[in-house]
């Protein structure tokens, strides 16, 4: 088949997260493993990426950049689609809508992580967040004749509470290598906990910040990493400074992939504080590493923890849960090699191979052109 994907980012973007990494990682095994043709639309990082390129079997054509990536492809889908002729358009709903049903006569597949509802509001201004409310709010019409693709139950209930069919929805959720997450040989010294991600305000990492004043209390060697980086990024060290716990809490920015696998392969457990996600691809890599997870209990995290066996959830905001379940792990080592040997268990099942292969499997029973 030939097949036009649409995202905001591709993976080489600078700031291509989880969504990104899930969208290449199928599409890439699309093309070369399932010889499909695709090209991938995305923004060109205001000039500073190739308008043109091919790598892992996909071509990608860029223009435009994060704020008006949208505008763009609204004035050149009919003519890229004209060009390449696809047999199916694929929009991945990873910010706000590109409502590519109104611009191609094609047939549209829509990719659906999760999405933000009200919690828009705890990360961004009154105005982009209104914005962002509304766009999702027009979804429903516009997308009626299409088949959703969603990465977890949550996200499945979530669409039908808002009026979608159910039997327009499918369930696909996401996989990890495990040639690179995979248990390491021990763990650190010092007790030590990890985030992984993008630092932005509805992922709360502050919540575990003040979690790490509680939990110093009474693990007072405990160490807390932060890795990544994002605009939340300076009133986290803020509010560390102001809590005066410098000594404990480090961050180390950006890290290569192989350094975050050790991070991961020797930190106690992980913890995953956002208020919502779509599934919660660190729990699994962290699970895959050998290590149990302390999650929020929201849509998307609940999903990719199987609770009492590859970590252990608790109500999100509550602070006290928070450090009560990351002091359970660091201090009963019975419950912690218990939730490892779950958690390595429970990360198995999620391979990139099965993702693509069931993702295949949905376009070959919906969408297979007619002889």
């Amino acid at each position: 088949m030939r097949l036009l994907v649409v995202n905001w980012r591709d993976m080489r973007h600078p700031l291509a997260g989880g969504a990104e990494v899930h969208i290449h990682q199928i599409m890439s095994r699309l093309a070369q493993k399932y010889n499909h043709k695709i090209l991938f639309l995305s923004n060109q990082n205001g000039g500073r990426l190739p308008s043109e390129e091919t790598y892992d079997g996909v071509e990608f054509l860029r223009f435009g950049n994060e704020y008006n990536f949208n505008l763009n492809v609204a004035f050149r889908l009919r003519r890229i689609v004209g060009e390449f002729e696809p047999d199916l358009v694929i929009e991945d709903v990873n910010k706000i809508p590109f409502y590519s049903p109104l611009y191609t006569h094609k047939r549209v597949m829509v990719i659906i992580p999760h999405l933000f509802s009200k919690t828009i509001y705890k990360q961004t201004n009154f105005f982009i967040a209104s914005y962002i409310y509304l766009a999702e709010k027009l979804m429903p019409p516009i997308y009626k004749k299409c088949h959703i693709d969603v990465i977890s139950n949550s996200t499945k209930e979530d669409l039908i509470g808002r009026g979608y069919d159910p039997k327009d929805i499918s369930v696909i959720e996401c996989g990890i290598d495990h040639s690179i997450y995979r248990p390491g040989e021990s763990k650190f010294d010092r007790p030590t906990v990890c985030y992984t991600g993008r630092l932005k305000k509805y992922k709360s990492v502050h919540h575990l910040i003040y979690a790490a004043a509680e939990v110093i209390k009474v693990v007072p060697k405990a160490r807390f990493v932060i890795i990544g980086d994002g605009d939340y990024l300076a009133e986290l060290k803020k509010l560390t400074s102001y809590l005066k716990l410098e000594n404990c809490v480090e961050f180390p920015g950006f890290v290569s992939s192989e350094e975050k696998v050790k991070l991961l392969q020797g930190c106690h457990c992980l913890a995953y504080t956002s208020i919502k996600e779509g599934w919660g691809i660190s729990n699994i890599e962290a699970n895959a590493c050998g290590t149990a997870v302390v999650a929020a209990d929201v849509p998307g995290l609940r999903d990719s923890v199987e609770e009492g066996v590859s970590g252990l959830l608790y109500p999100y905001g509550d602070i006290k849960s928070l450090s009560k379940r990351i002091i359970e792990i660091l201090t009963d080592n019975e419950l912690r090699y218990k939730l490892e040997k779950g958690a390595t268990r429970w990360a198995s099942k999620f391979t990139w191979e099965n993702t693509a292969f069931r993702f295949n499997e949905l376009l070959m029973s919906r969408y297979l052109p007619s002889e």
